[in-house]
């Protein structure tokens, strides 16, 4: 496996560092040919339309050689975004998301990566819309994603705001997520018009600024 090939914006060997640090066994070469492949694969057609032949035929391998490593497309699906968030906090020191206002540098600095692979965004934004639909494989994914994202802007709230109340600090977390999803967004259909780090760092300030103004109710 090349030690800097890239991975979404990070290397082979920084997504590794991760998978090892949570006790995860290493990925072969096969194994991110495919998961890149199916990245893109299910970001452009979506989980449903998203074949594992497309995924093959990407990643030069054959149907039977993606089954080999990944034995259904249900597995595959969820092996790509556990990759995806490998890749996320592979740049990061010690591999780990710090806390409190690092958290939200933190965040600032997430987004105006994504904005140099857009291709990471638009799986993600796909991938989250389809999976409110009933039975979706990725459905727990996401619902557990999204607890433990609101879970650390909760946590990160509270060291910088001490005196909110914790309804106030689940509802900004739920607020700022909305936000940032909402970004994505806009910068994937009109990138020259919006600026997602500005917009996200303008946002994380106004709601610390709203918080401290009003910590236990608003108006």
């Amino acid at each position: 496996m090349p030690r800097d090939r890239e991975t979404h914006g990070s290397t082979s060997e920084e997504v590794a560092a991760v998978r090892a640090a949570s006790g995860r066994p290493p990925l072969s070469e096969s194994q991110y040919r495919i998961l890149e492949a199916a990245m893109e694969v299910f970001g452009s057609k979506g989980y449903t339309n998203g074949s594992l032949l497309d995924v093959g035929h990407k990643a030069g391998l054959t149907r039977q050689g993606i089954l080999h490593h990944y034995p259904s497309k249900e597995k595959l699906l969820l092996a790509t975004l556990e990759y995806r968030d490998d890749a996320g906090v592979a740049g990061l020191d010690e591999q780990h998301v710090p806390s409190g206002q690092a958290f939200f540098d933190h965040l600032v600095a997430t987004t105006r990566i994504n904005t140099t692979r857009p291709g990471v965004l638009q799986a993600y934004i796909v991938l989250s819309a389809d999976s409110v639909t009933q039975g979706h494989p990725a459905q727990q994914f996401f619902r557990d994603r999204y607890a433990g994202l609101r879970a650390m802007i909760v946590n990160a709230l509270h060291e910088v705001v001490p005196d909110a109340a914790d309804r106030r600090l689940h509802d900004v977390a739920s607020a700022l997520i909305g936000t940032m999803d909402g970004l994505q967004i806009q910068w994937l259909l009109d990138p020259e018009v919006v600026d997602m780090p500005a917009a996200v760092a303008t946002e994380i300030a106004a709601a610390i600024e709203t918080l401290r103004s009003h910590p236990t109710a608003l108006g």
